[in-house]
């Protein structure tokens, strides 16, 4: 009983001391890049319940995502199909000279012959064919056409020959429609592009950093994303959530979006951070040893270093994840009738069916985003949305200024996704009863006027697969968080005990 009657004190003093700490973290409000983060679950604290601007909640996600989709998603992205993306990093950066590099090794980009990506030499590979009206309309095209025994040659004959001028005319009606369609410039027709297997070249940490990376953001967020005319904080790059009220609901999607997409790349990288470059006694590592760095997630989510943002910042990561969700199950009908082209009949197979049985899932959420509500009534409509592409598809081009080719790739790849999604949220063509996958019916298909290339199709599935890994990944990070904590009360109490 005496040891008894002396553990009640023991454990109050270990309460007290607890709630001090607690206040003195509290106290030291915000930090800058080289403060300590604290020791706490804070980054989780407030991410629950809606996300706003939607009916969904951060729990329905959660679940669906880490039980449902995250196994399928990153299955499918493994298939020969989704594994190889033609992409060109040689770009000049059309802003400002790139005037830093990334000097690590893991910036360096392993890319692969044509003749590697299956099916690519059959030719039958859902890219675009060069057949530009210039090209298509032209003499030499026109005299490649053998004349029929069965009637007049001359009688019969149709002059299909155009102009050089009138060819130069069309083929800038072509450029501006596809402008007006695309929210990001395909530069997978370059002659300097590059097929990659992204397996070979994972998303994670390079070491990229200092100005030239913070540049790219700050252009993004400053001068590419809607914004209320009035911040007091200038060098805050980024939108406080108590202002995002003062946008329409298509300026706070934007905004949303590129604010997700930063953090879920944010994560990759801490989730994947370069921990040692060679073991403990041993010859180190062809690849180093990588894995989650828990402070350095810190140091980015923490509400003490992000001014209180950190939590709409991760609840942004769940709305683009809800985007691009919406995206696959409006393009659904017309994703079910693809045939995944490699060139190995049993893989393709696989491949189909993976994505149908995914497609099914994903038809079945019940809280998809509803992009129905955006651009409507009003004579301003129309210029909103070309605002809307315009602003992305200068986000894309932005990230050819990028300094490491690792992290270009994946922006780029990245950047092209959501693109893609957007345009079939909100671009004329897809938005007609065809396109609704509760019609019933397939948008037109034809392998001369198909909706979306190759590129598009990898770019959009690799891109939710990086937003659902990101999401699984903020549960593990959530369990080391606490399992920290639970491990530093228990060695505060034995140390006061004793």
């Amino acid at each position: 009983m005496a040891r008894t009657s002396t553990e009640m004190p023991q454990k109050s003093y270990c309460v007290v001391f607890i709630l001090f700490a607690l206040a003195i973290v509290q106290a030291v409000g915000y930090d800058t890049e080289l403060t300590k983060p604290c020791d706490s679950t804070a980054c989780f604290d407030e991410l629950h319940g809606s996300l706003g601007d939607c009916s969904c909640k951060v729990d329905t996600i959660d679940f669906f995502n880490n039980v449902k989709i995250f196994p399928r998603i990153q299955s499918i992205v493994t298939k020969d199909y989704f594994r190889f993306y033609k992409v060109n990093l040689k770009k000049e950066c059309p802003f400002w000279a790139d005037d830093s590099r990334c000097a690590m090794k893991y910036c360096h980009i392993k890319t692969c012959t044509k003749e590697s990506v299956p099916g690519y030499e059959t030719g039958y590979n859902n890219e675009y064919v060069d057949e530009t009206p210039a090209t298509k309309y032209s003499k030499e095209a026109q005299s490649d056409c053998k004349s029929d025994l069965d009637h007049d040659p001359q009688l019969g004959y149709l002059n299909m020959t155009i102009s050089a001028a009138n060819q130069y005319e069309i083929a800038k009606w072509k450029v501006h429609d596809d402008a007006h369609d695309n929210f990001c410039e395909n530069d997978d027709r370059d002659a300097d592009a590059d097929y990659v297997d992204l397996t070979l070249n994972p998303e994670r940490y390079t070491g990229y950093k200092g100005p030239s990376a913070h540049r790219i953001w700050r252009s993004i967020y400053q001068e590419n994303c809607f914004r209320p005319k009035l911040n007091p904080y200038e060098s805050f790059p980024y939108v406080l959530s108590s202002d995002l009220s003062n946008l329409c609901l298509e300026k706070r999607v934007f905004y949303r979006a590129i604010s997700g997409l930063h953090t879920s790349i944010n994560i990759h990288l801490c989730s994947k951070f370069l921990l040692s470059e060679k073991s403990l006694g041993f010859v180190a590592p062809p690849e180093g040893e990588w894995g989650p760095n828990l402070e350095e997630f810190q140091r980015r989510f923490d509400p003490s270093q992000t001014m209180g943002e950190s939590t709409n910042w991760l609840k942004n990561l769940y709305f683009v994840y809800l985007l691009e969700m919406r995206a696959l199950a409006k393009a659904g009908p017309y994703l079910e009738q693809e045939e995944y082209f490699t060139g190995n009949p049993t893989e393709d197979e696989e491949t189909r069916q993976a994505i149908s049985n995914m497609l099914g899932v994903i038809y079945s959420f019940p809280e998809h985003f509803n992009e129905s509500s955006m651009f409507k009534g009003g004579s301003q409509v129309e210029t909103l949305k070309n605002e809307f592409r315009d602003h992305f598809r200068n986000i894309s081009r932005i990230m050819d200024c990028v300094g490491c080719d690792k992290c270009k790739l994946w922006g780029k790849l990245q950047t092209q996704g959501l693109g893609t999604a957007l345009k079939i949220l909100f671009s004329d063509k897809w938005n007609s009863p065809e396109a609704d996958p509760s019609s019933g019916k397939l948008p037109l298909r034809h392998k001369s006027h198909k909706k979306l290339q190759r590129t598009e199709i990898v770019a959009l599935f690799n891109a939710f697969a990086r937003l659902s890994n990101s999401i699984r990944e903020l549960e593990n990070f959530r369990i080391m968080l606490r399992s920290n904590q639970d491990e530093s009360l228990f060695v505060t109490c034995q140390l006061i005990e004793v």
